[in-house]
């Protein structure tokens, strides 16, 4: 029975796209705010220079207007001298009006820094006082400034300050210099209104968008899950999930292609599990076949002399017939989920030195060295033993067959407080990197081209890690090309009834 695959939650695509997409429409607001900030900064800071800037010069020229003296020094004058008396009043009054119109403090200082008049509240700007600033300095050898400063200390905050020079009338020697500064608090004010509007609308705008994208993205990224989860069941071996799509576009195309790959797969299963059961029945024919040849022995048509050399060859093929017979049973078992497991307690050491005298012709021929299993204690195991005895015998003779002559068989068995760690490591060729995460695959054979398991199905590897998850633990494969070759496996413990324990 066909069935739908439902949508399911997790970290997947569609979080990855809402999350670029939010972070880059984030990243556009944040640009924006940062140059309209600078926008107006730059505007407002402009505007004060130009405003500042033409009253000083206004300032500076009227009071060159209507000093007495020519130029500095004549007869002895000071400079500040007004032609009429009532200039001074006049003068005071004047930049009063300037004053309030451009809401600002105005001084007038001599070449000394010294204080001549003065238009503010602050009494550290008063007339007589010395400025302690290189502000005027600047004025007199530049001629007009514009810059941020708390004027040498005079002021608690920094504030706008723009300066003109003053000269006599010859136009060449200076006098002093007329200073104006203002507060920044009006552009501070008007920053954080619009710092506030921007944010505001920053905060619809982007909500909006997000509530866009995710309907978008959803729609969009669904049909991948979906994909995405049936690829995981084709993976355990269900093959008839499908993935339904609307529209005319690509991924429509895709799905319909995973269907179409579904389908196929479906098919490649079913004719697999069908060679898994006809070669286990048809394997048993060779059987027969060397039964009659153990009684040609018996009956003396094979000679007297030649009898063990034929009874050896029969023994090992019938072993290695009966042993493929059991593994393709088994597999068709497990894929049926038909193979029941028969708990009981055992030794697993006791099973591993019985499977080592199995290959001990072998060993010896090829002179490896059997290292380990002077340091391993008895270790009580809960499992089938037959299967597990069968994981332990595959995993032995892959670890002989693939071991260099004069190489080692390393074991170990460790016990800790939730399970045991079943570890076997042999030198030779090992397994390549690009090998080893298929090497538990069903009918996965490594080293195709020279292949020293020249009589094998590629389902041993396979067979051991599903009896190992039947257990309830699982395999791992470790391996250094040219060098080594590890397989470490775990078994949960158990908790024993009290029979058990008894």
């Amino acid at each position: 029975m066909k069935r739908k695959i439902k949508y399911f939650s997790g970290k997947s695509l569609f979080l990855k796209y809402m999350n670029v997409s939010v972070i880059i429409v984030f990243l556009s607001f944040l640009l924006l705010g940062v140059i309209l900030t600078m926008t107006i900064s730059g505007y407002w800071y402009n505007e004060k220079h130009t405003t500042l800037a033409t009253r000083a010069e206004n300032i500076a020229e009227y009071i060159r207007m209507n000093l007495r003296i020519a130029h500095v020094g004549d007869n002895g004058r000071t400079g500040f001298e007004w032609i009429n008396s009532n200039y001074s009043e006049f003068m005071n009054e004047f930049l009063h009006i300037y004053a309030g119109d451009v809401d600002s403090d105005i001084i007038i200082v001599d070449k000394n820094s010294k204080i001549v008049m003065s238009v503010s509240d602050n009494k550290m700007v008063s007339p007589g006082r010395s400025l302690k600033s290189d502000i005027t300095e600047k004025a007199i050898t530049q001629n007009s400034t514009f810059e941020k400063s708390n004027l040498g200390g005079a002021y608690d905050d920094e504030r706008y300050i723009s300066t003109k020079a003053i000269y006599a009338s010859n136009g060449m020697d200076t006098l002093g210099a007329v200073i104006i500064t203002t507060n920044t608090k009006d552009i501070d004010s008007f920053m954080s209104m619009v710092m506030q509007i921007f944010i505001l609308a920053a905060i619809a705008t982007l909500s909006m968008s997000i509530l866009a994208i995710g309907v978008f993205s959803y729609n969009m990224v669904k049909p991948l899950r979906q994909m995405s989860s049936a690829a995981k069941q084709f993976g355990k071996g269900d093959f008839s999930v499908r993935v339904s799509a609307t529209g005319n576009d690509e991924i429509k195309e895709l799905a319909n292609a995973f269907n179409n790959m579904a389908e196929s797969l479906s098919a490649s299963e079913i004719t697999r599990k069908s060679f898994v059961a006809n070669v286990s029945h048809e394997l048993k024919t060779p059987m027969t076949t060397i039964a009659g040849f153990i009684d040609g022995i018996l009956d003396g048509t094979i000679p007297t002399e030649k009898q063990d050399y034929y009874l050896r060859i029969v023994s090992d093929e019938i072993k290695r017939l009966s042993r493929l017979v059991r593994s393709m049973l088994d597999l068709s078992r497990i894929d049926s989920g038909e193979l029941k497991l028969n708990f009981q307690k055992f030794d697993l050491l006791e099973v591993l030195v019985n499977v080592i005298l199995t290959f001990e012709q072998e060993i010896d021929r090829k002179r490896i060295e059997i290292r380990g299993l002077d340091t391993i204690s008895p270790k009580i195991v809960y499992g089938d033993k037959d299967l597990l005895h069968q994981v332990v015998y595959n995993l032995i003779e892959n670890a002989v067959k693939f071991t260099n002559e004069g190489g080692y068989i390393e074991f170990n068995i460790v016990e800790s407080l939730e399970r045991f760690d079943f570890l076997i490591k042999n030198s030779g060729i090992g397994i390549k990197n690009s090998e080893i995460e298929h090497i538990f695959e069903r009918f996965y054979k490594t080293d195709k081209s020279r292949s020293k398991d020249k009589k094998g199905l590629g389902l041993g590897l396979y067979l051991v890690r599903s009896i190992i998850r039947l257990h309830g633990g699982d395999i791992i494969a470790r391996s250094n090309e040219g060098d080594y070759t590890e397989f470490d496996f775990y078994l949960p413990k158990k908790t024993m009834t009290r029979k058990d324990k008894k």
